[in-house]
């Protein structure tokens, strides 16, 4: 069925009972065997042809009774290694390849870095079907860092990836050295003040997306209304995927895995974090998920990051602040040098 129709028919059907008729599963496009770009065919759902900043490798995995494929890279030490590892966990609207300047950094500094793809993300598998939880994507991220020989790593979790970084600590405690959480979404429970949506209507909304109404939402949501140039690459991988053969599938992933951000808080267990933790915020910040959709009076009070991240800071036993000031939801790209700064100054402390 032609997206447009499918859009149109989902559109009517939420839009009369709150709910969706069954989808058909989105297809995914066999790989393409060259490069594509966004002004041409778009990405493949793996962005074949895309560079990434380090060699990316593929990790097998068995999950749900299907073979996926976890892509990473694992970038070692630049001059001499100082023995440890930094786990580098992306956020809903990113992919493994925009830590490039934090790798930089941080190998020169002598770390280890491993950076994945969580499933459903970047170069990693869009499943046609798959129960999405962080649990699962801590323990699939765990099977990665074992068959690389990792032990003990220090967790960084951007957005989402913070809500997962956290999840990962609470769950491998052993494991983790330290947690440092940027600009990390879920500091609120949405679903207590957002009208809940099915799977369909998130999907919806994905289709529905264009790459004009992807910058205007970047823009205004991470940005604060001010585009740069610098801020292109964020933007890159959005717009090939809406313009490529996978967008559907792509699309349903997006879907899935809002839902798990808005129906499996992880606040509620922050001061069972033992890790010493860094919670490094742009204190401009006024992402929530679903905000739209809140009566008037409730959305003008989501996405207080200022007040979040101080409630967090003293929920979590071991906790650090450090707010940046007039900075927006990605500090490694509006406030690099400040960002920088601030996690390699907190990780030096914790080795």
């Amino acid at each position: 069925m032609p997206h447009l129709v499918l859009l149109a028919l989902l559109v009517a059907c939420a839009g009369k009972h709150g709910v969706a008729a069954p989808l058909p599963v989105p297809r995914e496009a066999p790989a393409a065997t060259s490069a594509a770009t966004p002004g041409a065919s778009g990405y493949d759902a793996r962005l074949t042809g895309v560079a990434y900043p380090h060699p990316v490798a593929m990790h097998p995995v068995r999950a749900q009774e299907q073979d996926l494929e976890m892509a990473y890279m694992d970038v070692p030490a630049a001059g001499t290694a100082n023995g440890e590892v930094v786990l580098l966990l992306h956020g809903k609207n990113f992919s493994g390849g925009y830590w490039a300047d934090t790798i930089a950094a941080l190998t020169a500094r002598g770390y280890r870095v491993v950076v994945p793809d969580q499933i459903g993300f970047g170069k990693s598998s869009k499943p046609a079907h798959f129960q999405y939880s962080f649990q699962t994507l801590a323990d699939l991220t765990r099977s990665l860092l074992d068959a690389r020989g990792v032990g003990r790593v220090h967790v960084v979790g951007h957005s989402m990836g913070g809500m997962l970084a956290t999840r990962f600590a609470l769950m491998y405690p052993e494991r983790t050295t330290s947690l440092a959480l940027v600009n990390p979404i879920g500091l609120e429970d949405w679903k207590r003040v957002v009208p809940w949506r099915p799977v369909e209507w998130w999907y919806a909304q994905e289709l529905a997306s264009t790459p004009a109404s992807v910058q205007a939402y970047m823009t205004e949501s991470y940005f604060a209304g001010k585009w740069k140039d610098a801020y292109a690459p964020l933007l890159d991988i959005q717009v090939g995927w809406i313009r490529g053969p996978d967008r559907a599938r792509v699309a349903w992933n997006a879907a899935l895995t809002y839902d798990m951000i808005v129906t499996q808080p992880v606040l509620y267990e922050f001061d069972q974090v033992r890790a010493p933790t860094l919670l490094l915020v742009g204190a401009r910040d006024r992402t929530a998920l679903g905000k739209a959709l809140a009566p008037p009076e409730v959305r003008a009070t989501l996405g207080d990051y200022p007040t979040l991240a101080r409630a967090a800071a003293a929920a979590i036993p071991d906790a650090r602040l450090v707010l940046l000031d007039d900075v927006g939801h990605v500090p490694q790209f509006e406030a690099p040098a400040q960002y920088l700064d601030a996690l390699t100054t907190f990780l030096g402390e914790r080795r």
